[in-house]
C-alpha cells in the first residue's frame, strides 16, 4: 500500500500554478489608480510636500493619483465607520490599485496620524478586502540624520495588511533643506531616489493588474470556504 506524498492536502482543493493562469483579468483600459497617504497635519507638513512631489511624478508616468488629507480623520475606534472621514479613506483604499505611504519619524516611529489612517481600513469589509493585494511604496521623512525606522515599520504594517511592498524605498533626512518655500523638493540625490521609487511602483503596479485575484488566492482560505459549505448543506438537513 503507497503512502500519500501529502497526505494533509485536499488534492481538489490545491490549484497548481501555471503561466496561463497569470493572464490579466478584468478591465484595465483606465490609467493605474495610485492612492497616497501622509502623516503629519502640520501647515508645513514635509511627509505632505513629498508626497505632492511623489504625485507629480506619478501623474508624468501616468497614473491616476489620489490623495487623501487626514485633517479631520478621528482616532480609529472612536467613532462608527459611517463617519464620513473613515468612508472617504475606505472607498479610496478600494478603488485604488496601487499606494504610497509617507511619514515623518516621530520618537523613533511612524506618527499616530499615520498609523491612524492605517488602523482605519479593514483587511476585510464584507466580501471586500481594501489592502489585500494593492502595490505599495514606502517613504519617510527625518527632522535630522537619516533612518529607515518608518519605512521599515511601514513594510510591516504593508505585509500585515497583504499588500506587495516593492524593494525601493525612499528616506530624506534633514526634509527643511530638501524643500523650497513653496514646498517643491530641490535637486539632489534624494530627489532622484524618489522617482526611482516611483517608476517601481508604477511599474510593479502595471505587472500585478488583473493578476491579483489569483496572485492572493490561498488553499488555507479555500479549504476555510469549503468546509463553511458544508456546515451550510448539512444546516439545511
Amino acid at each position: 500500500m503507497s503512502i500519500p506524498k501529502l497526505p494533509n492536502i485536499k488534492p481538489e482543493l490545491l490549484d497548481m500554478p501555471t503561466l496561463a493562469k497569470l493572464a490579466p483579468v478584468g478591465e484595465l483600459d483606465h490609467p493605474p489608480r495610485i492612492l497616497m497617504l501622509y502623516g503629519s497635519l502640520r501647515e508645513r507638513s514635509f511627509s505632505r510636500f513629498l508626497v505632492y512631489e511623489a504625485a507629480r511624478i506619478l501623474e508624468q508616468f501616468g497614473a491616476e493619483v489620489k490623495i487623501f488629507d487626514p485633517m479631520e480623520l478621528p482616532m480609529a475606534g472612536s467613532v462608527p465607520e459611517t463617519h464620513p472621514k473613515v468612508v472617504e479613506l475606505r472607498e479610496l483604499s478600494l478603488w485604488s490599485e496601487g499606494q504610497v505611504w509617507c511619514s515623518p519619524e516621530r520618537h523613533g516611529a511612524v506618527t499616530a496620524v499615520m498609523k491612524n489612517q492605517i488602523d482605519w481600513i479593514p483587511l476585510e469589509q464584507g466580501a471586500l478586502r481594501p489592502s489585500q493585494g494593492r502595490t505599495l511604496a514606502v517613504m519617510q521623512v527625518c527632522g535630522g540624520s537619516q533612518s529607515f525606522n518608518v519605512v521599515n515599520t511601514l513594510r510591516l504594517l504593508g505585509r500585515w495588511m497583504r499588500m506587495f511592498t516593492i524593494p525601493n524605498q525612499s528616506s530624506v533626512p534633514m526634509a527643511y533643506k530638501e524643500f523650497d518655500e513653496e514646498g517643491r523638493m530641490r535637486p539632489s540625490a534624494y530627489y532622484e531616489r524618489v522617482v526611482d521609487v516611483m517608476e517601481e511602483l508604477f511599474k510593479m503596479t502595471l505587472l500585478l493588474r488583473g493578476r491579483t485575484g489569483y496572485l492572493t488566492d490561498r488553499y488555507s482560505e479555500r479549504n476555510e470556504r469549503a468546509v463553511k459549505a458544508i456546515d451550510r448543506q448539512i444546516q439545511k438537513i
